[in-house]
């Protein structure tokens, strides 16, 4: 993928100097409270490689996020097709982030998903862009609408990975963002 740069930010495919990072983010309880797995290093370093495979042949997914000024990798945030959910359409994007707690509250997955908003819609050209999380995932929820994204509650579904052993990770809300509501909100903000 070619990096995609923000104000403070460089969005990039993952690198081996990442997979510390990779692992941490998949294994601290708190980033991943609301996921009904925790993966070990080995688990990690091979959904990284899986991860950045797809990046490759894609050119984009859940992106490495990396501070510009200090080049440290903070998470990720990005784009990713939704062909393992059997509940939503098929050709679903969804945009979504994972970062290291330190790095809460500064904005930057904000930053980092409008520009991976912008590639969705302009160089990708999709109709629509979703985002989900469990219902109880009140970050998460926040960074949606923050985004202009709105919820369908029609829509919302119990996640088919979460098994049967953590009811309370099931259920998922969803959240939308259409181009026609992205445009009008970036008209808006002119």
């Amino acid at each position: 993928m070619t990096p995609i740069r923000t104000e403070r930010l460089i969005l990039r495919n993952w690198e081996d100097r990442d997979r510390k990072l990779f692992h941490r983010i998949n294994s601290d309880e708190r980033v991943m409270e609301f996921f009904p797995f925790r993966r070990d290093r080995a688990a990690a370093d091979a959904k990284m490689d899986e991860v950045r495979a797809w990046i490759e042949e894609d050119g984009y997914g859940f992106a490495a996020a990396e501070i510009a000024a200090t080049r440290e990798c903070i998470g990720f945030v990005g784009l990713s097709g939704t062909e393992d959910i059997d509940v939503l359409a098929p050709g679903t994007i969804e945009i979504g982030w994972r970062l290291a707690p330190e790095f809460w509250g500064n904005g930057y997955v904000t930053e980092a998903a409008e520009a991976w908003l912008a590639f969705g819609f302009e160089t990708l050209g999709v109709d629509e862009i979703v985002s989900f999380a469990v219902a109880d995932n009140h970050r998460s929820i926040a960074v949606m609408k923050r985004l202009g994204m709105r919820a369908d509650p029609d829509a919302d579904f119990d996640h088919p990975s979460v098994p049967d052993s953590h009811p309370h990770l099931k259920r998922h809300v969803i959240y939308r963002l259409s181009r026609e509501g992205w445009q009008a909100r970036k008209r808006a903000a002119r």
